[in-house]
């Protein structure tokens, strides 16, 4: 592996990070509503999934889906319920009175959110189909343990680092006020999407076998 290989992993996961989807949406609304705190807590439990993704494609989950067609279907199948779960959720909510959130979550509030933001990325298993076709295309094959630990750290920190910047430019009490004014209809405009979303992963594979994000 060279630096080469790893830049153009960033610059891949840079792209796909900044991309709308369940994750970043979930990360800005989470942001918004609890500030500076909570969003980098949900991020971290975002984050840490997405490398878990990662380090799967490394370890060959990819072929597991290949071997047992039904493991991927049942994950796929879980990951959408929770989403329209979670998208009903944010809808019944969003003309409910609001108790703002403290600009510093207490530590089971922060545990939620970080909890929460896990599951989001864990509803999406085409992920890590994703992560194997660009390990793939990008990294050269049998790739020491060292250097996998490094590229699957390297995620971690890049993912972490981006949800950290989104949540300190967002938490700024404007964001934050705007965000209060509007609540309830991008609350419903942000169920709507993830609900989409759900249902989209819900749906079979489509007939020339691609199915990645």
């Amino acid at each position: 592996m060279t630096l080469a290989h790893l830049l153009a992993f960033n610059i891949t996961l840079l792209a796909a990070f900044l991309s709308p989807g369940p994750a970043m949406l979930y990360a800005l609304r989470n942001t918004l509503r609890g500030g500076l705190g909570l969003g980098i807590a949900t991020g971290c439990g975002l984050a840490l999934v997405a490398a878990g993704w990662t380090l799967a494609a490394f370890l060959g989950l990819q072929a597991v889906f290949v071997l047992v067609p039904w493991a991927y279907g049942a994950l796929k199948l879980a990951g959408a319920a929770y989403l329209i779960w979670l998208a009903w959720h944010i809808w019944r909510d969003a003309g409910a009175t609001l108790t703002d959130l403290p600009e510093r979550p207490t530590g089971r509030v922060a545990l939620r959110a970080f909890g929460m933001g896990m599951l989001v990325n864990l509803a999406n298993p085409k992920s890590v189909l994703f992560a194997a076709a660009v390990l793939v295309v990008i990294f050269p094959a049998g790739l020491p343990p060292a250097q996998v630990a490094l590229i699957v750290t390297n995620h971690l920190l890049l993912e972490v680092t981006g949800y950290a910047l989104i949540a300190l430019v967002l938490s700024r009490p404007a964001a934050r006020a705007a965000y209060l004014g509007a609540r309830r209809w991008l609350d419903r405009g942000a169920a709507l999407v993830l609900g989409a979303l759900g249902a989209r992963l819900a749906l079979p594979a489509s007939p020339n076998g691609a199915d990645l994000p």
